[in-house]
């Protein structure tokens, strides 16, 4: 009997199917893919280094660019980290608005991957009505803010905008005309044949790969993984909102679709409860230019899961460090892995159904094997993991 040959396809760096860039090697017998990796690291902007040559409040312009779709979080988190060290707590109207503007960038970035991942699967339908609906949310942004993506809402020590009545009832009109539409969408990707057969048993991961492979946000919870940092470690105004977590346990990319269209609504949910409990008060707190020294950690949800910043001051007016860890380093792994056993025509909708962000997540990867550090590259980290696995 004749034995199929084996092929590796080569997807990017630079693809017109790819917005941005990474390299993917799918090893294919046939149709099927037998082996995946990814090389990361093709866009080096240099901002944590940037950050060590300017002062506190220029690096809030600064890491807002980590990300177009999640800049508030990335400047929140980083505010939130300062004001620690600092000694200062924004007040509690600023924090309620940092969290309200947290949500909306949320809706943003959700029904922008709705219309990626539909996209990926050939549902252009579902990709042009998502993204004409998320007009309706960058509209309220830019009321809110004069900006539609990077929205330079956070100061060290609180908020630079107030909420008014006009916006609240602008807020409160487009949040009635999204719930409506999110309803249909949430019945499309639970009832489209066409949609299921792309994602239902596609890409499953279950509860307990998703916790060894260390996934977090809406891919972790799509998978049972009961984790958001809304929830285990609520921050700033979260205290007095409580966010309702969704899961799902179907660890497919339908469940997948699911999680993230029902954090939609709790997201709505969340805005409104804002708006009719805005504590009053004071939007800024005085914070001295130079932090004192020391060091510390801040977490916050991103769309994508947990952001997490290490911050380091000597007492000066600039950082002496600041790593970011973004949410889709994390879930790399857990993609290279559900991919295998799949077809090739797959691939799209797997890579798409992390939400990645490439622009975000390239950071270097060193671990120190004996006597000497050495840089590890993807494919090593990857075939680590995998024996790791089997042993369990």
């Amino acid at each position: 009997m004749e034995t199929q040959r084996k092929f590796i396809v080569p997807i990017g760096p630079q693809h017109p199917a790819l917005k941005e860039p990474g390299h993917f090697q799918f090893t294919v017998d046939g149709e099927i893919v037998t082996d995946a990796s990814v090389r990361l690291g093709y866009v080096h902007r240099g901002i944590e280094k940037g950050a060590e040559n300017r002062n506190w409040t220029q690096n809030l312009y600064l890491f807002e660019r980590i990300c177009g779709i999640c800049s508030h979080v990335h400047a929140t988190a980083l505010a939130i980290g300062v004001e620690r060290l600092a000694g200062v707590q924004a007040p509690p109207r600023a924090q309620a608005i940092r969290i309200l503007m947290a949500e909306l960038e949320r809706i943003h970035s959700h029904l922008l991957w709705l219309g990626v991942a539909a996209h990926e699967g050939g549902f252009d339908t579902l990709f042009m009505y998502s993204w004409r609906d998320r007009e309706i949310v960058m509209d309220l942004l830019e009321s809110l803010s004069g900006n539609r993506v990077n929205y330079s809402v956070n100061l060290i020590g609180g908020v630079k905008f107030d909420v008014e009545d006009k916006h609240r009832d602008a807020i409160l009109r487009g949040l009635d005309t999204l719930e409506e539409r999110t309803r249909h969408y949430l019945n499309v990707v639970t009832t489209d044949r066409t949609f299921l057969a792309r994602t239902r048993g596609v890409g499953t991961m279950s509860r307990n790969q998703a916790e060894l492979f260390g996934t977090v946000g809406p891919t972790a919870r799509a998978s049972g993984v009961a984790r958001d940092v809304r929830v285990d470690a609520p921050y700033e105004a979260y205290t007095l909102f409580p966010v309702n977590l969704v899961t799902d346990e179907g660890g497919d990319l339908m469940a997948r679709f699911v999680v993230r269209t029902k954090e939609l609504f709790e997201s709505y949910r969340l805005i409104r409860e804002i708006l009719d409990h805005l504590p009053s008060g004071e939007l800024t707190v005085r914070v001295p230019r130079k932090i004192p020294a020391g060091e510390t950690v801040s977490r916050v949800e991103a769309p994508r899961g947990e952001l997490f910043y290490f911050i380091k001051s000597n007492g000066g007016e600039k950082p002496e460090r600041i790593k970011v860890r973004t949410p889709s380093l994390c879930n790399w792994a857990s993609v290279m892995q559900v991919a295998v056993g799949h077809k090739l025509a797959d691939m799209p909708m797997i890579l798409s159904g992390i939400d990645p962000c490439f622009s975000c997540n390239d950071r270097m990867v060193l671990i120190n094997r004996g006597s000497s550090s050495q840089v590890w590259s993807w494919d090593e980290l990857r075939r680590y993991g995998i024996e790791y696995y089997k042993k369990l």
